[in-house]
């Protein structure tokens, strides 16, 4: 698809009346001839954009000079004794206060005992953060990041605000469509229909 076509069809998207917030912009992918019974098919991605449009709550494991570090990069840092002492209820609890973990190397372990139940079946393990690694480098990247899981066939994907400017927001989807084209067996011929549209607008058929 055409970078030119991409910006139009944002363009209309964000013609949408006002809101009294600001509204996100989501990309539908409609698949075809796919069978997400089989492992293989399944998309499970995380995409990161080219451009920042959110503020994701990240949680950080760590103590020590990452922890500092992690903190002036704006993260909030969970210390990792609070883990020991955790019940099922806490864990479940901090586990949905946040959209993404990392964590030191060294305690991946740890919060994999003490949350790995928990963490798997979301998509959220945490990420680990090697020796000597700046975490406020991991935690910039994971501020783009779009994550795409395919549960039918039928992909919501949130790629801006609509306070963006509409070249950004074509920059982002076409950068998760280049990445699920990549991820399908037959590509282009996998995918029925895209549909752009803002939270409560009306959507808008790109291809």
């Amino acid at each position: 698809m055409e970078a030119e076509e991409m910006v139009k069809a944002v363009e209309e998207v964000l013609s949408s009346r006002e809101r009294g917030f600001v509204e996100s912009i989501d990309l539908c992918i409609n698949l075809k001839n796919i069978d997400l019974k089989q492992p293989k098919n399944r998309i499970n991605v995380d995409i990161v954009l080219p451009k920042k449009f959110s503020e994701p709550k990240i949680g950080v494991f760590a103590s020590g000079e990452i922890a500092l570090k992690a903190k002036e990069a704006g993260a909030e840092v969970i210390d990792p004794e609070e883990l020991k002492r955790m019940d099922k209820k806490k864990a479940r609890e901090l586990v949905n206060k946040y959209d993404y973990f990392v964590a030191d190397a060294a305690l991946m372990a740890l919060v994999g005992r003490s949350l790995g139940t928990i963490l798997g079946p979301r998509g959220k393990m945490p990420e680990p953060i090697p020796p000597g690694a700046d975490p406020a480098q991991i935690l910039s990247r994971l501020e783009k990041i779009a994550r795409v899981r395919s549960k039918t066939t039928m992909l919501w994907v949130n790629i801006g605000r609509k306070n963006m400017d509409a070249k950004d927001i074509a920059e982002n989807a076409a950068a998760v469509l280049k990445t699920i084209e990549s991820h399908l067996e037959r590509g282009w011929q996998n995918i029925s229909s895209i549909y752009m549209k803002t939270t409560m607008g009306h959507a808008v058929k790109v291809v």
